[in-house]
């Protein structure tokens, strides 16, 4: 599954993208709000994290944008922004979920993955078994 994590700041896009990778999800990394939107309707991706506060255009308009231009793609948004009023901002522009800084990667990534069982219409997580590998 390919997910983008839409993050200016170097350390916290490093630790999500390590952190996803090693759960054996494929990232990409985007460090602005256009590079973001260009890659979110570029990409096909069955995920996206992301941050508000993004230079050049801010991660609500890249969600708004996105929603205009018919992408479904489910969001998770990571934010310092932490109030009521930025929640539901957040969720009313078109994202699924809302995380605060800081966070556990541990909520982070159980949130994503809760997305991810929703969009593609199952509740239970996938368990694939060949032999003895699982």
């Amino acid at each position: 599954m390919r997910i983008l994590v839409a993050e200016d700041d170097q350390v916290i896009a490093d630790f999500v993208s390590q952190g996803l990778r090693e759960a054996g999800y494929a990232v990409d990394v985007a460090a602005t709000g256009p590079d973001a939107l260009k890659k979110a309707l570029d990409g096909g991706y069955d995920a996206a994290v992301m941050d508000v506060m993004l230079p050049g255009v801010d991660g609500l308009s890249v969600i708004e944008q996105l929603r205009a231009r018919k992408q479904h793609t489910p969001v998770l948004i990571l934010s310092a922004r932490h109030t009521v009023d930025d929640r539901v901002k957040g969720l009313q522009a078109g994202g699924h979920d809302y995380l605060t800084k800081p966070f556990a990667f541990a909520e982070l990534l159980a949130r994503l993955q809760a997305l991810l069982r929703r969009s593609a219409g199952t509740t239970e997580p996938t368990r694939l078994v060949v032999g003895d590998l699982s």
